[in-house]
């Protein structure tokens, strides 16, 4: 087995789900487990200016560049720690399919739980390899400790091979990325990378510099109510009003029938009753004057409504979330350029396309850090039908290493 591969057994095992109700960074303490035990294995490798920000949760260490190759540019590997909120990772019991055979994958024969190639048809283009699965009663957690394993493997390489050339290399571990906020205390300046990667995408060959411009929105709708008995005239009704907002927004910019670069109006979470609704809306669009179009929308519709019902009764607490990096990249293509040409030499096939989402890449590089995605290797984030292939995730180690190359004395 791999040291990639021991890694990543080694860290699904650690609990590090966020929360999106915490107000602290990290947002669950949790976390601080998986930092301290990367911290240790930084240290045991021979990593040097290791920094564990005990407060908020980062860990940033480097790899010194090899003699005559000091003055290059430094680059930077990122990667977060938390998982997501959508489905539990304590007790991850990983197992590894070997050479799948291409059919369906019982995960959990008690449970009934089965991974089933006809609802995930992308299983069909790993037959004869290694995944990596679970239980089926909690997600695995390769989103991002696939790219913490590699990235940790990447490191191990380089300091026992004392000939590989490459420059001075970053290393950033962040936590909360699944809630939004794993830039949030991220010490641009203290890290001195000059470019950076994140290591978060998926299935092998990703590569991404464009996401989402994003903004969250609240709708408050405040009703009136009467007795249904004497209600005519009287009642008015949250729920009926919130529904009728959410008929108002255009039905196909909708998550379920967009795709690519198309944006959307997406519901997330709603609550209530005939006094109060509160409901939870995201709104993203890759094309800045079509998500300013978007949220124009939004809020034109909330005052057709308060015309209608009167004055007070849509309330829309508006704010963007962040940006697509593809503005901030487009001076940087080499970094783009650099990842396509390397993942080709490894016989990787380059899948450039825009996230339908972001990362902690797209605010880091409105921080002064470019910093595009790569893959990980890794399949169903936030589900319990998650999985990671082995061959995959040994080629994404061997695509870090070959871009600390491609960097040396640049």
């Amino acid at each position: 087995m791999t040291k990639t591969i021991e890694n990543f057994l080694r860290y699904v095992k650690v609990d590090t789900q966020s929360s999106e109700e915490s107000t602290t960074t990290p947002s669950t303490m949790k976390q601080h487990n998986l930092a301290e035990m990367l911290v240790k294995e930084l240290e045991a490798i021979g990593a040097i200016e290791i920094t564990y920000d005990k407060e908020h949760c980062y860990v940033y260490a480097t790899i010194p560049a090899t003699a005559g190759y000091e003055e290059g540019p430094v680059l930077g590997f990122i990667a977060h720690m938390d998982t997501s909120p959508a489905v539990t990772d304590t007790n991850v019991q990983p197992r590894i399919v070997e050479a799948y055979d291409g059919g369906d994958i019982v995960l959990n024969v008690k449970e009934k739980i089965i991974m089933r190639v006809a609802d995930f048809p992308e299983l069909a283009k790993y037959k004869g390899q290694d995944l990596i699965v679970t239980d089926g009663t909690t997600l695995l957690g390769a989103d991002d400790k696939a790219g913490i394993a590699e990235i940790m493997a990447m490191a191990e390489y380089l300091l026992t091979n004392p000939d590989s050339k490459h420059g001075k290399i970053r290393i950033g571990f962040t936590p909360d990325e699944e809630v939004g906020c794993g830039a949030d205390y991220f010490d641009v300046a203290l890290f001195g990378a000059d470019y950076a990667y994140t290591v978060d995408g998926g299935a092998l060959g990703e590569l991404e510099y464009e996401n989402f411009n994003a903004a969250g929105a609240k709708l408050h709708v405040y009703g009136r109510s009467v007795h249904p008995g004497s209600a005519k005239g009287k009642m008015k009704n949250a729920i009926l009003i919130a529904q009728e907002f959410q008929s108002l927004l255009p039905v196909f910019e909708n998550p379920m029938y967009t795709e690519k670069y198309e944006g959307f109006f997406h519901l997330d979470s709603i609550q209530g009753n005939v006094e109060e609704v509160l409901a939870d809306y995201i709104i993203r669009d890759h094309d800045k004057e079509l998500f300013a179009q978007k949220k124009e929308v939004f809020l034109q519709t909330a005052e057709f409504l308060n015309q209608k019902y009167g004055e007070g009764t849509v309330v829309v607490d508006m704010a963007d979330s962040y940006y697509n990096m593809r503005e901030v990249l487009e001076p940087h293509m080499h970094l783009v350029d650099n990842a396509s040409e390397a993942m080709q030499e490894l016989g990787i096939e380059p899948i450039i396309s825009p996230i339908r989402g972001g990362t902690d890449g797209a605010r880091l590089s409105f921080m002064g850090l470019p910093c595009p995605n790569l893959c990980t290797g890794g399949e169903n984030y936030h589900g319990r039908y998650e999985y990671a292939c082995v061959q995959s995730m040994e080629k994404v180690t061997e695509l870090l290493i070959k871009l600390t190359e491609k960097y040396a004395g640049r």
